[in-house]
């Protein structure tokens, strides 16, 4: 398999757009586009963080699929999170405390909220990607950019057919044979690795060369966050 069915390289990110600024309330907000995934990211920062952090701030995520995200409807989740959602929400709200230090934060909450407005593949780290621009432009703009301590991506790779895939989409998500999301941060030091062999399990060789792929695939999108954020603080 040496192309997709988008016709990109194995080692190839499907097209992937950040527009900063996209809300006019949030503190911060960004919509990322990575090929057919669209997530829409607003960051709040209200006053008072959760008691047990004795007047030290705090960020966290939500997260949520819009209905018409994806083919068929996706239900709202009216009667609570779901665990999917929850398992999303907790992954996102670790990855970008990785790059505060909460402790320096004063007696706030920061919420990163992540709408899917269109789903194909890729959501949580899309989420992570865009969140972390989107939470940025919120930080500076509240003077508290020293608490931003470093950039954070994510991307997903997987094994398709035999192949080794960066980026993948939800075609190629249903067909994988090992699936993983990788964190990283902007010195090449991991953040999160979450890998499953959906079948038969994979070997260390294979795991290493996906974790490859996906350092690689990061690095590019850590230039794409750098560059959304110089283009709004220039213009302004």
């Amino acid at each position: 398999m040496s192309a997709r069915d988008d016709a990109r390289a194995v080692a190839q990110l499907r097209p992937v757009t950040l527009e900063l600024d996209v809300q006019p309330n949030p503190a911060g907000s960004a919509r990322i586009r990575a090929g057919g995934t669209e997530v829409l990211i607003a960051v709040s920062i209200e006053p008072g963080a959760p008691r047990w952090r004795d007047r030290r701030g705090w960020v966290t995520a939500e997260y949520a699929m819009l209905p018409g995200s994806t083919d068929t409807r996706s239900a709202r989740e009216r009667r609570g999170v779901g665990g999917r959602s929850k398992e999303i929400e907790r992954l996102i709200g670790r990855s970008l405390r990785a790059a505060v230090d909460v402790d320096a934060l004063p007696d706030v909450t920061i919420t990163v909220d992540c709408d899917v407005l269109s789903a194909d593949g890729g959501t949580r780290t899309a989420s992570i990607t865009g969140g972390w621009v989107a939470l940025a432009v919120a930080l500076r703009r509240a003077d508290l950019g020293h608490a931003l301590i470093r950039q954070v991506a994510a991307v997903s790779v997987g094994i398709v057919d035999g192949a080794l895939l960066l980026d993948l989409d939800q075609r190629e998500d249903n067909r994988a044979s090992v699936d993983m999301n990788v964190v990283t941060a902007d010195d090449g030091l991991l953040v999160e690795v979450q890998g499953t062999a959906e079948g038969a399990p994979f070997a260390r060789a294979q795991h290493d060369a996906l974790l490859d792929l996906a350092l690689a695939g990061c690095a590019e999108l850590a230039v794409l966050q750098r560059g959304a954020l110089d283009a709004l603080f220039s213009a302004t």
